[in-house]
């Protein structure tokens, strides 16, 4: 099993995320009965994925919703069993948002630790599992699946890069709000440089 102490070069590689900029993404994470560190890293050890989310980009804007409760989520989720995480990925952008996913490139994992006694589902990896978060580019093509086990959308909304950032802290959503912050930036930054997005 992998070790989740953070390593010296792990440690080198997430000291370039600035604390000040991102508090949230640099400080433990609690999700009720898991803890997770956020590390930026683009290499994935699948035997340990257990969820995919993505910052939805069309065009300059980004891509929000909204669950039947009010709040605004982060598209993605928990594979199903025996799935991919990419083939897990398109299915999320359909049942969330009725999207089609056009690239994805990677730029986080959240490595978590879980204190329940068994997994949240039994395909899951348990206790240690690993969360991907990457950026790409979608089209909105047709209305959420809402499936009827799953939660369900009342909004899907293309907003500027700030406003989608007011909506996750003005919920206390910063880890969210700073996802979304982050990715905008590194975004940009592989566009200025003229690096592609993986798909």
């Amino acid at each position: 099993m992998r070790d989740f102490i953070l390593h010296r070069e792990e440690r080198m590689r997430l000291s370039s995320l600035n604390a000040e900029q991102f508090p949230a993404l640099t400080t433990s994470i609690h999700w009720g009965l898991i803890e997770a560190e956020f590390r930026l890293n683009d290499i994935v050890d699948e035997k340990l994925v257990s969820n995919i989310s993505i910052i939805p980009f069309v065009g300059d804007q980004c891509v929000v919703f909204q669950l039947d409760n009010g709040d605004w989520e982060l598209p993605g989720g928990t594979l199903e069993a025996g799935e991919p995480y990419m083939d897990g990925l398109k299915r999320e952008l359909m049942e969330e948002l009725g999207a089609e996913m056009r690239s994805y490139q990677i730029f986080g994992q959240f490595y978590c630790t879980s204190s329940a006694l068994e997994p949240y589902r039994p395909h899951i990896p348990h206790p240690h599992f690993v969360r991907i978060i990457g950026y790409g580019d979608v089209e909105l093509v047709a209305d959420p699946l809402n499936p009827e086990d799953g939660e369900q959308v009342v909004a899907v909304e293309v907003v500027e890069i700030d406003e989608a950032i007011r909506r996750f802290q003005k919920q206390n959503r910063y880890d969210i709000a700073e996802m979304y912050q982050l990715a905008h930036m590194l975004r940009e930054e592989a566009e200025q440089s003229g690096e592609d997005q993986v798909f």
